[in-house]
């Protein structure tokens, strides 16, 4: 059973192009000119339940379902193009559940939240994890961070050998569970404050599975 409500998981092709990773960068663009646009909306929603939060303990339910389907939308896009590297299946241009697709993130919604000083204060709690996951990357950030090694030994372990070695996708797929379960407790989508671990693998292990963050 898994420990943390935000599931996210992610199947590896079995059959990766050799060279394919070295462009997907650029047939991902339509998505990302979308995706700007979307977490304009992400940003202002999130203002916004941050305020009914604070006042009726209740995270509106269309914000979150808005916000749910932007996290999914940008984790498929990323889990092809630049953060895993995973899959050569060409994302879906929508953010609603597709079993079809092998990248999976899943948040169940939260009835009843914190509310008040206590919802500050537990937001405030979360510094040191958004500062790791700015540090490892992966979800959302794109930029100068772990992530971008990790999957750029991958390309090349790709182009030269024609294999993703496995230990390396659990690895890869630990960092962006990490940074997308910290996106979501930053955004107030879950109560529950993420555990400062990597779960590596495929899928969500169970909590006896969870290996410890490297100091």
């Amino acid at each position: 059973m898994n420990n943390y409500p935000v599931i996210v998981e992610g199947s590896l092709d079995e059959h990766l192009s050799r060279w394919r990773w070295l462009v997907k960068w650029l047939l991902a663009i339509p998505h990302y000119i979308l995706l700007v646009f979307l977490w304009i909306g992400f940003v202002l929603g999130t203002f916004a339940a941050f305020w009914v939060l604070l006042f009726t303990g209740r995270y509106p339910r269309g914000i979150f379902n808005y916000n749910l389907r932007v996290l999914r939308w940008t984790w498929r896009v990323n889990f092809y193009a630049t953060s895993a590297i995973g899959t050569d299946k060409y994302p879906p241009f929508h953010g609603r559940e597709d079993p079809d697709f092998p990248a999976r993130l899943e948040i169940p919604y939260p009835e009843t939240q914190r509310r008040g000083l206590p919802l500050i204060g537990w937001w405030l709690a979360g510094i040191p994890q958004f500062i790791i996951a700015g540090i490892i990357g992966g979800g959302v950030n794109s930029g100068n961070n772990l992530l971008v090694l990790l999957v750029f030994v991958a390309g090349l372990l790709l182009l030269f050998t024609g294999k993703y070695p496995r230990d390396l996708f659990a690895f890869v797929m630990g960092c962006n569970r990490y940074a997308l379960r910290v996106t979501a407790y930053a955004a107030f989508m879950t109560p529950e404050y993420p555990p400062f671990r990597l779960d590596q693998g495929a899928t969500e292990p169970t909590p006896l599975e969870g290996a410890p963050l490297p100091a």
